[in-house]
């Protein structure tokens, strides 16, 4: 079974930047697609940014366009969300998410969140 562990989340001020990685774990896997998504209180989870297994391909809300930055490093299992000039509204509880194969099928996994607060 794949568990995923973020870090990197915290206090920030606005216009200031914080870098999120997220590492899988386990044993006889390949991770497709990782995402981050992210839930502000009362509000629902949001997709923030995807990357396809290669990398080649992003995806971004356009709440975060121009501001974040998706990517990974295959070889540690590993994705990172470089955030830069933040603004209040990104915070939020941060969760990554994975799809990923094992000896039997495809299956998806979250985090369990890491906090991102950005002051005014």
């Amino acid at each position: 079974q794949v568990q995923l562990v973020e870090s990197g989340g915290g206090l920030v001020q606005a216009g200031g930047s914080l870098r999120l990685s997220c590492a899988a774990s386990g044993r006889d896997f390949v991770i497709n697609r990782m995402s981050w998504y992210r839930q502000a209180p009362g509000k629902q989870r949001e997709l923030v940014a995807d990357i396809t297994s290669g990398g080649s391909s992003t995806n971004y809300a356009d709440s975060v366009k121009g501001r974040f930055s998706i990517s990974r490093e295959n070889d540690k299992n590993t994705v990172y969300l470089q955030m830069n000039s933040l603004k209040p509204e990104d915070t939020g509880f941060y969760y990554c998410y994975a799809e990923y194969k094992d000896l039997y099928r495809l299956r998806e996994v979250w985090g369990q969140g890491t906090q991102v607060t950005v002051s005014s």
